[in-house]
């Protein structure tokens, strides 16, 4: 048996990833949208779930919108798959986003914004605590102004979304203790 260690890409296959991409994201799609539930309860759990993953809980995001989803009545699983927004990829400008969303809102309440260069934080740990406190409350308040106004959206989006979807297929609807 002869095995080619060095064979050339086969780029046919790469002419079909536009095409197996977009399968991928219908079956992701319908999937989905066979989520049992209203379409209330289940566009209540995705809002939950993009609500925290706005948040840099890393590792803690699911399980606080699991919590918000229990708290709101929502579907426990939208509220986890919805905090997939926040992933590796998105990570870094989501939080520069909400951190940048943070400092516009506190331009107008702060008469003194801690600036300092690294090596005088350093030297002093109160200044470095100060700083690290003003940072963190700057990027949660950004979070929390994001993902309220990310949850709405995906809230009333998805509401159209699953509401239209249980129009035209016929799917269960509620918990059926048949």
């Amino acid at each position: 048996m002869v095995i080619e260690e060095d064979s050339p890409p086969n780029f046919t296959d790469l002419n079909l990833l536009p095409c197996r991409l977009g399968r991928y994201c219908r079956y992701l799609y319908l999937r989905f949208r066979r989520l049992r539930g209203t379409p209330h309860s289940i566009a209540r759990g995705l809002a939950c779930g993009v609500f925290a993953g706005c948040f840099p809980l890393l590792g803690l995001q699911t399980i606080m919108g699991v919590l918000l989803a229990v708290i709101f009545r929502g579907n426990k699983l939208a509220a986890a798959i919805g905090t997939w927004i926040s992933n590796p990829l998105t990570y870094v400008p989501v939080f520069a986003f909400n951190y940048k969303v943070g400092e516009f809102l506190l331009l107008g309440f702060r008469n003194t914004v801690v600036q300092t260069d690294v090596r005088q934080s350093w030297q002093s740990w109160s200044t470095l605590i100060e700083s690290g406190f003003d940072f963190i409350f700057t990027l949660f308040l950004g979070c929390l102004i994001v993902g309220i106004f990310c949850s709405f959206v995906s809230y009333f989006l998805s509401l159209k979304l699953f509401s239209l979807g249980r129009n035209h297929v016929d799917l269960p609807i509620g918990n059926d203790n048949h």
